[in-house]
This record gives C-alpha cells, sequence and structure tokens, in this order.
C-alpha cells in the first residue's frame, strides 16, 4: 500500500510539472480522485445497518465552460449490523453452535457498492481561481448492500458455502446520488482536494429467494438513504504547456 501511494505521488508530480497556469484561466481538465466518507444510513437500511465508512474514486473531465461530466463509485463497509438475521442457530443462552457443540466466532459486517455516471458543474465565482469552487454533481447508477458472515474457525455447518446466501440479505437495485461541495485546486498545482456533503437514494430489492431465518420470501421493496461527508485528493491531468527555448 505504502509502495503504491509512493508511485501515485511520482506519477502526479511529474504531471503537475511545465504544465498550463492553473491561476489565470479556466482549462479543460481530466480530475482522478480518490475518496474516503464517513456515512450514516436512513429508511429502510437504517434498520439493517448502523454508521459505515466508504472508500471510492472518480474519474471527472471539467470543461472550460465549468460543465463536468464523468464516474464515481466507492465501497462501502461496517461492523454495525442491526439485523438479527442469526436466530434460528442460536440457542437458549444466544450463542452460535458450532460442529462440535462449543459456542461458535461467527461474525457479521455491512458490505456494499455503488456506481454512477455523473454531470455536475463548478462555480468558479466562489473559489479562489478560475477552476476551483463550489462543485455540485447529480448521479444516476446502481447500489447494493448484504451482511457478511464470517466463520472465523470454520467450523458451521450452516453458513458454510452458498448457504451463507439464505442469510447475507443480498439487496440492490437503481439509485441516485448527489454531491456538494469545495474543488480545490491550488495555483501552484500541488494541493488539490475536494471536499463535501454526498446524498444517495436507492430503491432496492432482496436477489434471494427466500431468508433462512425466516422461513419467508422477501419481497418488499426497499428505500435505502445513505447521507455522508466526502473528503478526496484529487490528481489534475492538466496539458502541457509550450516548451520555450531562448537564444543569444
Amino acid at each position: 500500500m505504502r509502495g503504491l501511494f509512493f508511485i501515485l505521488f511520482v506519477i502526479s508530480f511529474k504531471l503537475i510539472l511545465a504544465q498550463a497556469p492553473v491561476g489565470d484561466t479556466c482549462l479543460n481538465v481530466p480530475l482522478v480522485s480518490v475518496h474516503i466518507s464517513g456515512q450514516m444510513p436512513y429508511g429502510d437500511l437504517q434498520n439493517r445497518f448502523g454508521n459505515n465508512l466508504a472508500i471510492g474514486g472518480n474519474f471527472l473531465f471539467k470543461h472550460r465552460k465549468t460543465w463536468v461530466l464523468g464516474l464515481d463509485g466507492s465501497y462501502f463497509f461496517s461492523k454495525s449490523v442491526k439485523e438479527n438475521v442469526l436466530s434460528n442457530l442460536k440457542n437458549s443462552d444466544g450463542f452460535v453452535i458450532d460442529n462440535e457443540g462449543f459456542p461458535a466466532d461467527l461474525r457479521v459486517f455491512e458490505r456494499g457498492f455503488n456506481a454512477y455516471v455523473v454531470v455536475g458543474k463548478v462555480f468558479p465565482k466562489l473559489g479562489h481561481n478560475p477552476n476551483s469552487g463550489l462543485i455540485t454533481n447529480f448521479g444516476f447508477g446502481y447500489l447494493q448492500h448484504k451482511i457478511k458472515l464470517y466463520d472465523a474457525q470454520q467450523k458451521i455447518a450452516a453458513v458454510k458455502g452458498d448457504l451463507k446466501k439464505g442469510y447475507d440479505r443480498l439487496s440492490g437495485g437503481y439509485a441516485m446520488e448527489q454531491f456538494i461541495g469545495y474543488l480545490f485546486l491550488s495555483d501552484n498545482r500541488l494541493i488539490n482536494f475536494i471536499a463535501g456533503f454526498e446524498f444517495h437514494e436507492a430503491i432496492t430489492k432482496s436477489y434471494r429467494g427466500f431468508n433462512y431465518d425466516t422461513g419467508l420470501a422477501d419481497t418488499k421493496t426497499r428505500f435505502d438513504y445513505l447521507i455522508g461527508f466526502r473528503f478526496g485528493w484529487v490528481l489534475p491531468l492538466y496539458k502541457r504547456g509550450p516548451q520555450k527555448f531562448y537564444y543569444n
């Protein structure tokens, strides 16, 4: 991981050298971003999960007329699972018993991802240079989430292999994303970031035939929402400026 960050740093440092002046004019520039978010669930999602973290990235093209078009996505995760999907596996003391009759180490986690096509706009009048300012994005795409079961000692036959699917509540569907924040592209091209609030709305359904713990089909339409704060490191891929030669 440290090696990857070092490579990205070297690439970004080379790309920003001898490039167009950022603070002078509004530029056409591709933006590559890696971001992290803290998110809170609402709607049906808050009945299943607690707060989560998300890591992701995007590729945006900022037009010189300040319009933005691109792709955005993230992977979100948490240890906070509220829905009790293991009720039929627990004994009277509340423990899941393994194949040898001992309390098992069975853990549950939240896992999910989203992906969007986004369009937006930068408002440079609210920024410190023509390429920075308030930025708003709107995206349309897909969101999916599930409960991940982890049998630490691999001693629970009831959740082995495909049997986990009867408990994981895998759900997905069409989704929308909105983002409002600040895009900062420094005049010296060395410090570039984006920060702001993100909003996700998804209409999802279960992908499983029925749930093993209830013995019932899950046909409910879900309304899942996430609200979070995002901070991202941005790599602007400026075009190289013309080289100048001086003769005596």
